[in-house]
């Protein structure tokens, strides 16, 4: 078997996990992405990857639809099997979206929506994963800038985020025994098709999102993607159960 290191992300055919995809590669990990519908981007996502000489695959998953995570666990074990790897270095949750309505006119099928894709996900792939995760392996929740400012009409989503949140905390309590360091990644605004596209498209919403940021600009995909290589290094070893933000000192 090869030493080769395997990174899972999911939602890779896009946005900030298509961005790590290719920055995780570009820094010689090999990946295996997931996508829910869009087969064409995906495929791009993998030529992207294997340019770099690493291994990649894409594996289709609607993380809304927990009754298939055994089987697309079986899929990443054959998946890594055919990389010539016995065991996943990290896994990575990127895949998801948002709700955006009003706290008082949100819908129990909205809520439910988010906590089905953004904490049922992640506590059942990840529980479902174990026995393909290295000892000394990474994982990676993603959670939103959202939990610590608010921005009306996204309760639901960032409550969700939020339980992400306590989740790595648990995870990384309960999993240290096998060196299994989990954190979790809180992004800011960023330039994607979130929401409709409105921080990338929405002249007026992008201009208030910088003139609330430290750095003075909207943060962009690959401002997140650029950093999962030094998030999933030995360099960050020692961070466990921590939240990392990186939105550029929006709202601060």
């Amino acid at each position: 078997m090869t030493d080769q290191k395997i990174v899972l992300v999911t939602g890779a055919s896009r946005g900030l996990g298509r961005s790590a995809a290719r920055h995780l590669a570009q820094a010689g990990f090999g990946v295996v992405g997931t996508y829910q519908s869009n087969a064409s981007e995906a495929q791009a996502m993998v030529a992207e990857v294997t340019a770099h000489g690493v291994p990649g695959t894409a594996l289709q998953l609607d993380v809304a639809d927990a009754s298939t995570f055994e089987a697309f666990a079986g899929a990443v074990r054959d998946a890594l099997t055919a990389s010539g790897a016995e065991h996943l270095h990290a896994v990575v949750h990127f895949a998801g979206y948002g709700v955006h309505a009003p706290y008082a006119e949100t819908s129990a099928a909205q809520l439910e929506d988010m906590l089905r894709v953004h904490v049922t996900a992640p506590f059942l792939l990840t529980q479902l994963l174990l026995p393909l995760l290295r000892n000394g392996s990474r994982v990676l929740n993603v959670s939103s800038g959202l939990t610590r400012f608010t921005g009306p009409g996204y309760a639901a989503y960032a409550a969700a985020k939020g339980a992400v949140e306590v989740l790595t905390r648990y995870q990384a309590a309960e999993l240290g025994d096998r060196g299994i360091r989990v954190n979790t990644l809180a992004p800011g605004a960023i330039a994607t098709d979130f929401g409709g596209g409105a921080v990338r498209d929405v002249a007026a919403v992008n201009d208030a999102v910088a003139a609330a940021t430290a750095l003075g600009r909207v943060g962009q995909p690959d401002d997140i993607g650029a950093a999962l290589p030094a998030l999933l290094s030995d360099g960050m070893g020692w961070a466990s159960g921590t939240r990392i933000e990186l939105s550029g000192g929006q709202s601060i």
